[in-house]
């Protein structure tokens, strides 16, 4: 074979690669956002179920037992999901990012009885358009965000800390209002940056299988996580009280 040969070879070698994940990646994609928008209905429906039964609405915010299990649940799930999804089966890590979605709308269940009804349907809207915007940011831009990442992953360790200082000892209504505002700015960042890093993460899978899957589950669970933080940190800014 000579070397035109050897050229024409890999050049349609080559080709047929990018035509596999070209192929690959709008399916993983598709799926990312599928699965978010999953969660968050999971979420929203457990969320108004439990505001409307007062018996498990009762047991969770009265025994801190449970209040803090569902806490420590949280945590576990994610942290497991996020350490170990390549040792788990798909169908495992799809079964705990719904029981994420459950314990998370379950610990949610007191916007419905803090804010009116309205509000929250109008932030949830805001929340909408904003995520949707900057994920259209994160998909497009040229701009290489990940430094832009680091930053913001240090600011959120910041918010976190500041606001259990705000909850434990300084109690400042003005104070969590600022940090509202940080938390907003600080999501509306990551929402972009996620949605470029699971687009980069996704366009160099070989195909659309149960390993890319799994990656794209994880993306979707970053997006969840996104879109229900920058909802909360906006209902405490524009969400009216009952």
């Amino acid at each position: 074979m000579n070397y035109n040969d050897y050229e024409l070879k890999e050049y349609a070698a080559t080709t047929e690669r990018q035509w596999d994940v070209s192929a690959a990646f709008p399916v993983l994609m598709r799926k990312v956002y599928v699965w978010m928008t999953m969660a968050l209905v999971i979420t929203g429906i457990t969320a108004y179920g439990v505001a409307n039964s007062p018996g498990i609405l009762q047991a969770i915010y009265t025994n801190q037992i449970l209040f803090w299990g569902l806490i420590i649940a949280e945590f576990a799930l994610v942290i497991s999901v996020s350490a170990a999804i390549n040792k788990l089966s798909l169908p495992v890590a799809t079964l705990m990012f719904v029981a994420y979605s459950v314990i998370n709308g379950a610990l949610l269940s007191y916007i419905f009885l803090a804010y009116t009804s309205s509000s929250i349907a109008t932030v949830f809207f805001i929340t909408a358009g904003t995520f949707g915007a900057m994920a259209i940011v994160g998909y497009t831009t040229k701009t290489d965000l990940s430094s832009m990442g680091k930053y913001l992953l240090m600011a959120l360790i910041g918010l976190i800390i500041a606001t259990l200082v705000n909850v434990f000892f300084v109690k400042s209504t003005g104070f969590e209002l600022i940090l509202s505002y940080a938390g907003v700015l600080i999501f509306v960042g990551l929402t972009a940056y996620d949605t470029q890093k699971i687009k980069q993460m996704l366009m160099q899978a070989p195909d659309a299988g149960e390993t890319a899957q799994k990656y794209a589950l994880l993306g979707a669970l970053s997006l969840y996580l996104d879109f229900i933080n920058l909802f909360i940190y906006l209902l405490r800014i524009f969400g009216k009280r009952e």
